[in-house]
């Protein structure tokens, strides 16, 4: 009988890793990076269910447009982010998350640029993780990831309560600090980042800015 369950658990186990180095890993990550966030799991639920009925607001009226502008929420405040050519777009896409009663604090800053650099950044985020072929210039996706691979080696620095974006050069950073001291190695370290020109912050510190 003790084999017979030493077996059934040696089957469990090899079914969790194999499950976890296939598409479930990306699961697994997902649920380990929130149940070390500093945010209540109402308020995970919550502002996870504003990013996709937004983004699905943005389907629905261009797919291009989920290229173009990015969302990020943290305990009901919103920060987009993102290049367009039309100003005119850009009022409607806000309009879009105005529509959401739940969000306490819209911060917008998607930025209107030529359809020629438009389109640069769309090829730049399907790029990924490299620089700029063309002078050896960062990409957003580039600097992104250094950031995340700094902040993760800081011990005192909980990671996974910032969302970052890196558009043209200029980080937007929104989430929450443990203290100020967190607060301003976390802003030391974006800044000190290679290809880094500015950051623009929405990061909390206990109950308030």
């Amino acid at each position: 009988m003790k084999k017979l369950l030493t077996l059934g658990c040696l089957v469990m186990v090899g079914l969790f890793i194999t499950m976890s180095l296939s598409g479930c890993a990306t699961v697994v990550t997902s649920a380990a990076q929130k149940a070390w966030e500093s945010r209540s799991t109402e308020d995970q639920v919550t502002d996870s269910k504003i990013h996709t009925e937004f983004l699905n607001k943005l389907k629905n009226k261009d797919k291009g447009l989920l290229l173009d502008v990015s969302i990020d929420v943290w305990e009901q405040r919103v920060l987009l982010t993102g290049t367009l050519d039309d100003s005119g777009l850009r009022s409607e896409v806000e309009s879009l998350a105005r529509e959401d009663s739940r969000i306490k604090i819209l911060h917008s800053h998607i930025q209107i640029v030529t359809p020629e650099e438009k389109e640069a950044q769309r090829k730049q985020k399907e790029g990924g993780d490299k620089k700029d072929e063309e002078g050896g210039a960062v990409t957003n996706f580039w600097i992104e990831t250094k950031i995340k691979a700094q902040l993760l080696t800081q011990s005192n620095v909980t990671s996974v309560n910032y969302f970052y974006r890196s558009v043209l050069n200029k980080v937007y950073v929104i989430g929450a600090a443990a203290n100020s001291v967190e607060k301003t190695l976390v802003l030391s370290i974006i800044r000190e980042t290679e290809g880094v020109q500015s950051v623009q912050e929405y990061i909390a510190v206990a109950d308030g800015y």
